[in-house]
């Protein structure tokens, strides 16, 4: 049905009889599953515009209807439960998502419990990010307050309190919020069932695991996140950590509910963010999968410039200018703290980039990606 690294992506299909296996190439850690009617096969590429994440292969006869891109926002007005439930799937996704990518990159899996907010609190205190830390240390005395660090907990916030400007540590009835950059919005392992919208700014999403950070996403004006707490109701699976000043709508289950009957457009947005965000996890586990260093650093930065959709073979005498540092790289590929100074001394040799006011600039973007998708392929066997 579908071939993996195809750019055939302007629709998808929904099953109606038969059984479909879908897999992705070796080496990636993903098993192969099964689909069935009501299933449906290739919404993230669709919905994401980029190109296939996984084989699709029909393994009895299949009965499935086709629906073009530009079909969506009708299916959503007139079969919203099918349009919930690709969103829905989406969101259990990318929570298992989550947990492949964490434990590739780091080796190990966060658990979702309130001493895991603790270790958010220690860890970004001890790294100097008080306006973090101190937000962490409000979560877990609320989530523990006779807990074993309750007062531990409870004499940090005093301490750090009065020399951070972090905001919201309760949720409010406010529509927008703003916030600081370097403040959080919400710790991984916290409960919550707010959604948020970027109005302006950038957020980054992140995990901490054994002393160790990886940014899992960073978001732009437009973007959504926060969702799968409001659409499963489970504690948060990552932090979300305002990058810049940003301002932030907020959407909560009831304004939701109501959204999703009287603004289809909502719908087709989140599901379309939700696609995106799947995909970028699908291609940031190819990353993962590789053992080196640098190659790491120079294919996370080729990720970013696939993430845009730009049609790199016109950069091929420009070059171009990102906002990224060598640093937030490091943090995207959550290499571990002793291996990070010789990653990016190796990194600004590159013969790929330069740097221009501590900003990367890509010398040539088509040879960057041709070279990172070779790694890639090599790692792959």
């Amino acid at each position: 049905m579908v071939v993996e690294g195809k750019a055939d992506s302007d629709r998808f299909y929904i099953i109606q009889r038969g059984q479909v296996q879908c897999y992705k190439s070796s080496g990636s850690g993903i098993q192969p599953f099964m689909l069935g009617p009501g299933d449906f096969v290739g919404v993230v590429p669709c919905m994401s515009g980029h190109f296939q994440i996984e084989t699709a292969v029909a393994v009895t006869d299949v009965v499935a209807i086709a629906v073009r891109k530009e079909q969506y926002s009708d299916l959503i007005v007139n079969n919203t439960p099918v349009a919930l439930k690709i969103i829905r799937t989406f969101a259990n996704r990318m929570r298992q998502m989550n947990e492949m990518l964490t434990k590739a990159t780091l080796n190990t899996v966060a658990s979702n419990t309130s001493d895991q907010i603790l270790r958010v609190a220690q860890f970004y205190e001890k790294v100097m990010r008080n306006n973090i830390a101190v937000y962490a240390y409000y979560q877990y005395l609320k989530t523990r307050p006779t807990g074993p660090s309750a007062e531990l907990a409870k004499t940090k916030f005093i301490s750090l309190k009065q020399r951070t400007h972090a905001v919201y540590f309760e949720p409010t009835k406010d529509l927008t919020r703003e916030y600081p950059k370097d403040t959080m919005i919400f710790s991984e392992a916290q409960s919550g069932a707010d959604m948020f919208i970027i109005q302006s700014g950038e957020v980054a999403i992140s995990k901490v695991v054994d002393g160790n950070e990886v940014t899992l996403a960073l978001l732009h004006k437009g973007d959504m996140f926060g969702e799968m707490a409001l659409l499963e109701n489970k504690p948060r699976s990552a932090s979300a950590i305002a990058h810049s000043d940003c301002k932030l709508m907020v959407v909560n289950l009831a304004n939701f509910n109501q959204m999703v009957t009287t603004q289809p457009q909502l719908i087709a947005r989140l599901t379309t963010t939700l696609a995106e965000r799947l995909w970028s996890m699908y291609r940031q586990l190819d990353n993962a999968n590789l053992s080196d260093p640098y190659q790491k650093m120079l294919d996370m930065l080729s990720l970013q410039i696939e993430k845009q959709k730009i049609n790199v073979d016109k950069l091929v005498t420009k070059g171009m200018q990102t906002d990224l540092t060598p640093k937030d790289l490091v943090n995207m590929c959550g290499l571990p703290n002793e291996q990070q100074a010789k990653t990016i001394f190796d990194f600004q040799q590159s013969p790929h980039i330069k740097l221009n006011e501590g900003k990367i600039f890509i010398k040539d973007v088509p040879e960057l990606v041709k070279q990172t998708a070779f790694y890639r392929k090599q790692s792959q066997g």
